[in-house]
């Protein structure tokens, strides 16, 4: 009998929370009284009224807002122009790279989810905070698996020090130093990849 690694009881851990996370959802789902039909999200009509009385307007959300927080609105809202150009030259390369190499394409959607702007208690501009972050959080977690995908392909091998915020496909990369395992290994660790 093999006893499981680390990084399989580890991925094992992480499936079972998912679970649990997943069954979290569908309890928040029925207690708050809304349902996804098509992709689209429904909320009864008792719940719909009670959002639209609890949203704050425009001019009273602006006033309520301290001046510097106006102020660097600019700023954050700037970083569009770079998270777009970021979207098109990822997307680019793995539309051109990906096939090249055997991996399966990272699929934007599984990433990128835009849909808290339906929520009738938010105002206008707290729904497009909402659009903003939501693109640009799920951009950055594209951009990782793309990323993570990229190095798993041409250098599998553990940093001699430990990393914070590792992607998921670290845990399948061999030991830093062990030449043996690179060798023997980085050929089957490209192969998985094409079952993503």
């Amino acid at each position: 009998m093999t006893i499981p690694s680390p990084v399989e009881r580890l991925k094992e851990a992480v499936r079972a929370i998912e679970a649990e996370i997943d069954a979290d959802l569908e309890e928040s789902r029925a207690r708050l009284r809304y349902r996804i039909e098509r992709g689209r999200i429904t909320f009864d009509r008792e719940v719909l009224a009670r959002h639209r009385a609890l949203r704050v307007k425009l001019g009273a959300f602006l006033a309520a807002a301290r001046p510097m927080v106006i102020l660097t609105a600019p700023v954050i809202y700037a970083l569009i122009i770079p998270f777009a150009l970021l979207d098109l030259f990822v997307s680019v390369y793995q539309a051109i790279c990906f096939p090249v190499y055997g991996i399966a394409k990272v699929r934007r959607a599984d990433h990128i989810a835009i849909d808290r702007q339906h929520l009738a208690y938010l105002n206008g501009l707290q729904k497009l905070n909402c659009i903003y972050c939501g693109y640009c959080n799920g951009l950055i977690s594209f951009v990782r698996e793309v990323a993570g995908r990229t190095e798993q392909y041409w250098c599998p091998i553990k940093h001699a020090r430990r990393m914070a915020g590792r992607h998921d496909h670290y845990g399948n990369f061999v030991a830093y130093g062990d030449a043996e395992a690179y060798r023997d290994e980085s050929e089957g660790l490209r192969k998985r990849l094409g079952k993503e």
